[in-house]
């Protein structure tokens, strides 16, 4: 039977075949249905002779093959492969090459030797990726490590192949029924469905085995299954890396590993048996990459009574909601003996940021670090120095946790606490590395926060709507008003939105962003859901649930230090560090990343106190601010102050000491708002909520002082972190500190920071010193502290 050459039945590969084997240089391998048998005249064209060894040219369709193709290499020569650098585009940003190299590579461990065997994969305008170095050499004896089975033989002996040598490839097709899997009848459409791996009381014990292409309804099923297998062979898993989608931070695909995978427990012996499932287009999920070899003995089969595989279903559905928070039970012998999690951190990190700590704690007495413990197991990292901790006493009252490696793949979970400085720009707070999206992992990091900071609970925090996240924030943050990441949003807008007609998105938006009050929203949100029969749409129903963390006139009460509600914030690293920094150079450019900013915050604190704005009107409240305010906020204050004279101001209301104004811009009755002013205590208050949301009056609320004759602004609408002393902690708005607590953490951050001047000056030379240790001394003697 022939077939024609453009038909579907040929798959071409232009790389390896995890179940054939390489011919030289371009490979096209025509592969057929069952019971299909090719014509004699196909052929598999070949350029030299039979071997499994990677080349400069070879190409592949992306990297992940690439990688696969090299790990089958390195397991047939005798040595282990792991991802080495990566490269990006500077136009884009996107990976245009990477490294694979030996296990040993590098010096970061005793057990590597610096070997440079490797290769690298550059990505081509076609999205191909090319072999454009290959390193073959090592450095160390090579050699399959103890327990570790040989990769499967290959399907075509070892023979000499010329052009036009005629090959019959056995063949499986990618997605096949499964025969027999309840009492003889198949599963349609080779679905698993996991309710019919359970008959008469014996629980999940499946007669078939995960190949690849094998599809599940759920991850949930597929889990079920491979745990199901896993029993049946003698050996327990748990969840391994995922992955994320770029666009919305959804989860792409998941490793299930067995329990032995890594080396971050002493019972784990970097096990290599995993199977890895993929999300379709179509909501199913089917496995795309499989290894069943084990490193490790298997223990007898597990014999899972239905009672103990219940109770373990109930633990996982009543702790974990299923796998989007990714904690497990490991069950062996018929018990559930632990729960454990994924760590996201590789083994390497600890050492080496471990040891970097204690560095810099002999160094700076305040730097601050914390390691999560779970089960006997290093998990997450939490680190502060003195400079960091003082930062979040002036500043740590709005804060952005920064996770944005979630937006694509990573090397490392690296996440930062940023504040907004006394000249708005980003100071780092605190950094952390997340073992996995736990609701644990978010609870401890914010209780390690406080621990860090004195207790000072932020304001506000901008976070990402996770449920691990929110329901973190609510039990360590309880007065804390959490606002969703922007990113997250217009990702799910962008995949929600695409999908309706164009008119909706504007009067989407226009709700969103025009609504000024939340009455106005309230109103256009009933509109907009009615007009477009909307009102069941689960997506805006659940967007609308949690409104008081993202639309914007929910937010505008509360003070977020001016961080605008339309833009993403920016990265305090930029691009010195992010979450493909490989461990050898995360210190370094991490120290880099932090001297850069605070050397952006000197210059704006010389700038602060040797500058000067022009004044641009005959206000008294304009010099004031002037001599108070730091450079950039006083600019604030100006635009608001010169943008006052442009709108008109009407009394609307007044009953004892209290008034109220209508202020509305000349020429435009709709941009308009309204004042509060109590004659009594100075207290004013704008509909529009700028000070509230920045802590800047606004030209609104001046405009009022104008009409009143105000030439002053009461000191409580001065915030001292707006000040040009901001940073040196005076008492000036402690009277601000929610609880005593807070107060004492303040004065202590405050006594601490300047002190530490002291030390940094008096320590230049020895003349210096005496005098910093008799101004010290002075001092001590009017706090009747005596040495």
């Amino acid at each position: 039977m022939g077939v024609e050459p453009s038909s579907s039945h040929f798959t071409d590969f232009r790389r390896y075949d995890p179940n054939g084997i390489g011919f030289g240089h371009t490979v096209v391998l025509k592969a057929y249905p069952v019971g299909m048998v090719p014509a004699m005249n196909d052929v598999i064209e070949d350029e030299g002779e039979s071997r499994l060894e990677p080349y400069v040219g070879l190409e592949f369709d992306s990297a992940d093959e690439a990688r696969e193709f090299y790990n089958l290499y390195a397991r047939r020569v005798g040595f282990k492969i792991r991802t080495g650098q990566l490269y990006r585009s500077r136009t884009n940003g996107t990976v245009s090459s990477r490294r694979f190299v030996c296990s040993k590579e590098g010096f970061q461990l005793n057990s590597r030797t610096g070997c440079p065997a490797l290769i690298k994969v550059q990505r081509r305008d076609s999205g191909k990726w090319v072999v454009d170095l290959f390193l073959k050499d090592h450095n160390h004896e090579l050699g399959l490590a103890a327990g570790e089975s040989p990769p499967p033989p290959p399907l075509l002996q070892k023979t000499s192949l010329t052009a036009k040598s005629v090959v019959t490839m056995p063949h499986r097709p990618r997605t096949k029924l499964i025969e027999e899997a309840e009492d003889g009848r198949p599963s349609p459409s080779g679905i698993i469905n996991i309710k019919r791996l359970k008959r008469d009381g014996e629980e999940l014990q499946p007669k078939v085995e995960p190949f690849s292409g094998l599809e599940f309804n759920s991850a949930n099923e597929a889990y079920q299954f491979y745990q199901a297998y896993a029993a049946s062979k003698g050996f327990s898993i748990r969840i391994g890396q995922l992955f994320r989608s770029k666009l919305d931070g959804s989860i792409t695909s998941r490793r299930f590993v067995c329990s032995k995978e890594g080396f971050q427990h002493p019972s784990r012996l970097g096990c290599g048996a995993f199977m890895r499932i993929k999300r379709q287009e179509s909501g199913r999920w089917v496995v795309d990459r499989l290894q069943k070899g084990h490193n490790h003995e298997l223990e007898l089969q597990l014999e899972l009574h239905k009672k103990s595989v219940i109770a373990s279903k109930r633990l996982l559905e009543e702790e974990s909601g299923g796998l989007e928070n990714e904690d497990i039970f490991n069950i062996s012998n018929a018990n559930i003996v632990k729960r454990s999690r994924e760590n996201h951190i590789g083994s390497d990190w600890y050492r080496v940021l471990l040891e970097y700590f204690q560095t810099r704690q002999a160094e700076d007495t305040s730097f601050f670090y914390a390691v999560e413990v779970d089960n006997g197991s290093c998990m997450s990292i939490f680190w502060a120095d003195g400079r960091s901790r003082f930062s979040a006493s002036q500043f740590g009252d709005a804060i952005i946790l920064d996770t944005s490696y979630r937006k694509s793949i990573y090397l490392v979970p690296f996440a930062t606490f940023i504040g907004i400085n006394h000249h708005k720009q980003p100071v780092l707070l605190a950094c952390a590395l997340i073992a996995d999206e736990s609701e644990e992992a978010f609870t401890w990091l914010f209780q390690t926060w406080l621990r860090a900071v004195s207790g000072l609970h932020p304001l506000s925090i901008i976070a990402d709507q996770d449920k691990a996240i929110q329901h973190s924030i609510k039990k360590v943050f309880p007065r804390t008003h959490h606002r969703f990441s922007l990113w997250q949003l217009k990702a799910k807008e962008r995949e929600y939105l695409n999908l309706m007609e164009g008119s909706l998105r504007y009067e989407y938006e226009k709700c969103i962003y025009q609504s000024e009050t939340v009455d106005e929203f309230e109103a256009s949100w009933t509109m907009l859901l009615s007009r477009f029969g909307l009102i069941e749409n689960a997506w805006l129903k659940e967007m609308y649930e949690k409104r008081q963390s993202w639309v914007p006139a929910y937010l505008r009460s509360t003070f977020f230090a001016g961080i605008t509600l339309n833009d993403n914030v920016e990265s305090f690293f930029g691009a010195f560090l992010n979450a493909q920094t490989q461990l050898v150079e995360f210190v370094s450019r991490y120290e880099r990343g932090v001297e850069r900013r605070r050397e952006e915050e000197r210059k704006e604190d010389f700038n602060s106190y040797n500058l000067q704005v022009l004044l641009q009107t005959k206000e008294p409240v304009e010099e004031q601010c002037r001599r108070l305010y730091t450079l950039s906020v006083f600019k604030i204050f100006q635009k608001e102050l010169l943008q006052s004279y442009g709108y008109l101001g009407f009394k609307i209301y007044e009953e004892g000491a209290i008034s109220r104004y209508l202020v509305r811009k000349g020429g435009n009755d709709n941009e308009k708002c309204v004042v509060t002013f109590s004659a009594t205590n100075l207290n004013v208050s704008c509909s529009c909520e700028m000070f509230e949301f920045e802590g800047v009056l606004c030209r609104h609320i001046l405009r009022v002082f104008q009409i009143l004759d105000i030439r002053e602004i009461p000191s409580r609408y001065i915030l001292h972190r707006w000040t040009r002393n901001a940073e040196y902690g005076t008492l000036h708005d402690f009277e601000s500190a929610r609880s005593s607590q807070e107060l004492k953490a303040l004065m202590v951050w405050s006594l601490r920071e300047t002190a530490s001047k002291y030390i940094e000056a008096g320590a230049a030379s020895f003349e210096k010193h005496k005098l910093a240790y008799e101004i010290m001394r002075e001092g001590g003697r009017k706090l009747c502290w005596q040495r």
